[in-house]
């Protein structure tokens, strides 16, 4: 997979389009398959705005778009969420698309310029945007966020968000705030959200999740000091688990996953 970026003055004929209506993807669709679809723009037919090049896959250029809030998929076709088309894209298309979705709604959230409200451009050969008022550049966004599996004693701290569907659990996580370190970031929202301390922060991997545009980097953390007392507003409940008394945790897309999947097999190995 190539990411090379810039706004093309002639779209390819044959490309892959990664175009989205809200965070809905286009793909040609059965009940058990699904396929981002190789053809020109043109040949769809369903308004596609803001297109633009962003790297290439076997060989044919990648193009993400807008489509209408209203769009109806074509007769084969559905707009489906990339939750869901985590198990049947593979990685390379799976990758893309969530690298489009996020360009597409940066496209669509900068517009206008944040300095002076001027109408933004595209900067030829860059992805970025420039405002011919006042001559600042705008790039797309990345939100810095941590994301972290707590160990005491065998069990991992699991946590329900009031954003969470009824009994899903997952690991802490929150954003960087301006002139924190990571591992700061880390002691922080856990001290905030559930009230205890912790030590031993060590890198774990990271991910991309553009809803709508962070960037997790995943810890692993041991559990120091305090009693747990959830904030309330963000966190309605957590608790201590043991691998083989999982709660509902989150789907495999995410690096969430990732780290509790991490934690049950180290101590199955013990």
């Amino acid at each position: 997979m190539n990411t090379g970026e810039g706004v093309a003055h002639e779209m390819p004929v044959r490309s892959w389009l990664f175009l989205f209506s809200g965070y809905r993807l286009l793909v040609e669709a059965t009940e058990s398959a699904a396929r981002v679809p190789l053809s020109s723009p043109g040949e769809l037919r369903l308004g596609v705005t803001r297109l633009r090049p962003i790297g290439t896959i076997e060989g044919h250029p990648c193009l993400c778009g807008e489509l209408p809030a209203d769009c109806v998929a074509p007769d084969g076709m559905a707009l489906r969420g990339l939750r869901s088309l985590h198990p049947l894209l593979t990685e390379p298309f799976f990758r893309m698309a969530l690298r489009a979705v996020q360009i597409v709604e940066w496209d669509r959230t900068s517009l206008y310029c944040g300095r002076c409200g001027e109408r933004t451009r595209a900067r030829e050969g860059e992805m970025a945007k420039e405002c011919p008022g006042c001559g600042v550049t705008w790039f797309p966004r990345t939100s810095p966020a941590v994301i972290v599996l707590v160990e005491r004693e065998g069990k991992a701290l699991l946590a329900h968000a009031g954003r969470f569907t009824e009994g899903l659990y997952s690991v802490l996580a929150g954003f960087v705030e301006p002139g924190e370190s990571l591992e700061e970031t880390v002691a922080r929202e856990i001290q905030e959200e559930v009230g205890i301390r912790v030590t031993d922060i060590r890198y774990f991997g990271s991910q991309p999740w553009p809803f709508p545009d962070s960037f997790m980097i995943g810890f692993t953390a041991r559990y120091e000091s305090g009693e747990i007392r959830v904030d309330g507003t963000e966190i309605t409940h957590a608790d201590w688990f043991s691998p083989n008394e999982l709660p509902t945790i989150p789907d495999p897309v995410s690096i969430a996953r990732r780290l509790i999947d991490w934690f049950v097999a180290k101590h199955r190995q013990q």
